[in-house]
């Protein structure tokens, strides 16, 4: 979630500066060319005022005519600006540098024809930084009311579209630090919004892991979510209550079904003595009391399983499923089955060494049931990165696809294994073992035939 909502409000951010960006270098663009337009105003109004009172015509020697020439040329040599006075007529009265002429197109034929209306030149082109252009500006020569000629004055824009780049780069490193500050703060704004969320999402995994007692602790993010996390809390307290009765309920059942149980076997057991030897019905009462024994036996097991704690501690997987293995051979020899171990010798894992025996104890024992005899039942120890697996791979008839998404379910039993002896719960107490301590079952085919059950108990421990 966090790689969704931090890129959207980044590039949120991005356009906002962005959009205040654009318009603040435009306006500083103008602000420099405007600053420019205004001096070379000032200076067009400085010469006009020298220009006003040459009267004599070209050619002759007139005082006035010799200072406003020598003005034009000392600008032209300091500045580098070219300036000139022109006639109506486009001759000049006085001009820098000589061979200066007025264009017949473009800005300076503009401006020079607007002069000649009585208007100074005022909003001349934008020149932008990545352009070459000049700025022209013209002003008129008014005598007795009449404009008589015009001030002329091409400036280069180097310096100015120097002075507009600088700031341009300086906008630019503002935006910069002002975008740095915002991934920031976006970043500690994202992660006070998600704090929660996350929180919330592993008391969830907790939860659906069998860690009933996770809980959320409300304390950050905004109110709408601190709410969440409370209502979550009522819920997992409501959900575990329920479950607790029903883990009580299903116990005390399971215990309180025992002696009535036991009771009715002892009286059948006395009724037998009365039929003759060998009756079939009362051996089919003695075997379905004894089946009926071990379901409420296994149900007894099931519910401590879901409620007792695992006791983690660093195990040797690798010897402690050879002793497994070793405890199963005479049972699997009995059926015809070969019973083999291989894989890691020593390899250790974080278990409760009870929980994962009596989760080997069912899966080996399955396999053997249901393995024909003379095939092979072989237990695989395995190490990866994060966990110790032990495969238990028979050879017997396998499951379906349907069978195998409904393995490990309480009391379910496959149609072609009903005549086999069990209560249809050993898987699901050897899972809510597993469980506790973080551990796993998966079912997988065994090609080319047979089942493949995995056992999987983790490598790091809970202070990793």
């Amino acid at each position: 979630m966090r790689t969704r909502l931090l890129p959207l409000l980044i590039v949120l951010m991005a356009a906002v500066l962005l959009a205040l960006g654009f318009p603040l270098a435009v306006s500083v663009a103008a602000a420099q060319q405007q600053s420019v337009v205004i001096d070379r105003i000032d200076d067009t109004a400085r010469f006009a005022a020298l220009a006003q009172f040459v009267t004599e015509p070209i050619g002759s020697n007139d005082e006035r005519r010799r200072v406003l020439q020598s003005e034009l040329e000392m600008y032209d040599s300091v500045y580098g600006i070219r300036a000139g006075v022109f006639y109506r007529d486009d001759t000049a009265m006085a001009k820098a540098p000589a061979d200066w002429r007025l264009p017949f197109v473009g800005a300076g034929r503009e401006a020079f024809r607007e002069a000649l209306l009585g208007r100074r030149s005022h909003d001349p082109p934008q020149v932008w930084p990545w352009q070459r252009g000049r700025v022209v500006v013209a002003s008129p020569v008014v005598r007795d009311g009449d404009v008589v000629a015009v001030v002329v004055l091409d400036s280069p824009t180097g310096e100015m579209r120097t002075h507009t780049l600088r700031g341009w780069l300086l906008i630019a490193a503002g935006e910069v630090v002002a975008m740095l500050v915002a991934v920031g703060a976006a970043i500690r704004l994202t992660g006070w919004v998600l704090l929660p969320v996350q929180t919330l999402d592993a008391a969830t995994h907790d939860i659906a892991s069998g860690r009933m007692r996770s809980r959320v602790v409300a304390s950050g993010g905004p109110p709408e979510l601190r709410r969440l996390a409370r209502s979550f809390n009522e819920m997992a307290d409501n959900v575990e209550e329920v479950l607790e009765q029903q883990r009580a309920f299903v116990a005390d059942a399971s215990h309180q079904l025992r002696n009535p149980l036991a009771a009715l076997l002892l009286r059948i057991e006395l009724l037998a003595l009365e039929l003759p030897e060998g009756n079939e019905e009362i051996a089919s009462v003695r075997t379905e009391g004894k089946r009926l024994g071990q379901v409420l036996d296994d149900l007894l097991d099931l519910a401590l399983a879901e409620h007792a704690a695992a006791d983690l501690q660093l195990t040797d997987i690798g010897a402690l499923t050879a002793e497994r293995v070793a405890s199963w051979r005479p049972f699997a020899e009995e059926n015809g089955v070969r019973l083999t171990a291989d894989g890691a010798s020593a390899v250790t894992a974080w278990a409760d060494p009870i929980a994962l025996s009596s989760a080997l104890d069912a899966v080996i024992d399955n396999a053997c049931k249901f393995t024909p005899a003379g095939e092979e039942v072989r237990v695989t120890v395995a190490a990866g990165r994060d966990t110790v697996t032990v495969a238990v791979a028979d050879r017997g008839p396998g499951l379906t696809d349907e069978e195998l998404e409904r393995i490990g379910d309480r009391f379910w039993r496959s149609a072609q294994h009903q005549n086999v002896q069990g209560s249809g719960l050993g898987l699901s107490i050897s899972h809510a073992l597993l469980a506790a301590g973080g551990g796993s079952l998966s079912y997988a085919p065994h090609e080319p035939h047979g089942l493949r059950v995995t056992v999987a108990v983790p490598r790091n421990g809970p202070s990793d």
